[in-house]
């Protein structure tokens, strides 16, 4: 069993959203920021975390990511707003 994350990227509070799963956030966010990651976040300019939740096994992260996509996008921000009101980008924290 592999811990895993599910992750929410933004292009800007309020702007284009990313919903992904990894077993290395640091990595991936890193990829995100710095356009690496080809397709739909290097196109939309979405490379801020703005939400990521932990899970214990990388099915039940797959399982999540999946819930996650299919939610209505106000619910995301909802979401969002709840843990990190101002959007604030978490990378930094992830690097401490």
């Amino acid at each position: 069993m592999k811990p895993s994350f599910v992750y929410i990227m933004a292009s800007q509070k309020n702007g284009t959203l990313y919903v992904g799963v990894t077993s290395n956030l640091i990595q991936r966010a890193t990829a995100h920021r710095h356009g690496l990651v080809p397709g739909f976040t290097a196109r939309y300019g979405v490379k801020y975390l703005v939400y990521w939740e932990y899970h214990a096994d990388i099915r039940e992260a797959i399982i999540a990511e999946k819930r996650w996509k299919k939610r209505r996008r106000v619910i995301k921000v909802h979401m969002i707003e709840r843990v990190n009101p101002t959007w604030r980008d978490l990378y930094d924290d992830l690097l401490k």
